[in-house]
């Protein structure tokens, strides 16, 4: 399959042009990682120097994993269907452009910002807990393996959530019902780690690469399968 970088890059453009003019896809990049910054802060600022070492056998920070797994499909979710309503999709469905350039351009535009605020998010955590909480509290709670989950998998989990969205995006008549559809549908995404969070199932290594290992092939068959479903004519039309 030969992709045209260039229209990829157009659409990644005009999706980034359209989120900054969008205060509903704002909003909703907004809440919920706030929602789950706020949380594990409040936890951290109740524990003293005397618990530091029970804190370190807690792995707070994979809660934080919730934020790219349930955040970016209410993004993705206005992918198709919110620019259908401002009647700016028939166009661009009217070009040369191939429907995997299309999604592969508006996946990227979602994934960005995304995962720029999960990170966002998690480093102002590590910094309020480093200046703010108890003495020994920041040594026992940021640790290696912890950080490194974070940053690997926030972009797979944000790209699964993504390809979600997009997917309920495609079939609905509504931004509102694909949010709340497309957050429904990605709150499996957010079990695993808050399992390992409330050590109902060990954060090993074994289950961490076992874990990303379902994730990358998630994404890639996302994108193949979003794709295979997105019907140009239905679109244009209207009809179901």
């Amino acid at each position: 399959m030969n992709l045209s970088a260039r229209r990829i890059r157009g659409i990644f453009r005009k999706e980034l042009r359209d989120y900054r003019r969008n205060v509903p896809v704002i909003v909703s990049m907004a809440y919920l990682p706030l929602i789950f910054l706020i949380q594990p802060i409040v936890v951290i600022f109740k524990v003293d120097s005397s618990t530091a070492q029970i804190i370190s056998h807690a792995p707070v920070l994979l809660y934080m994993l919730a934020i790219p797994a349930l955040t970016p499909a209410m993004v993705a979710a206005y992918a198709v269907i919110g620019e259908r309503q401002q009647g700016t999709l028939e166009p661009v469905l009217t070009t040369p452009i191939r429907r995997e350039e299309l999604l592969l351009g508006k996946a990227m535009a979602a994934l960005v910002p995304s995962v720029a605020v999960s990170y966002t998010v998690f480093a102002v955590f590590v910094l309020v807990v480093d200046i703010f909480a108890a003495h020994g509290i920041a040594a026992a709670l940021i640790q290696g393996p912890q950080l490194l989950a974070q940053l690997v998998f926030t972009p797979l989990l944000a790209a699964a959530s993504i390809w979600i969205g997009i997917a309920i995006s495609t079939r609905s008549n509504d931004v509102r019902s694909a949010q709340a559809f497309s957050l429904l549908a990605t709150i499996p995404l957010a079990v695993p780690t808050a399992l390992m969070a409330f050590k109902v199932i060990p954060a090993t290594l074994g289950i961490a690469l076992g874990f990303a290992a379902v994730l990358v092939l998630a994404d890639g068959l996302g994108w193949r399968f979003v794709s295979a479903m997105f019907d140009r004519e239905r679109l244009i039309t209207g009809t179901r």
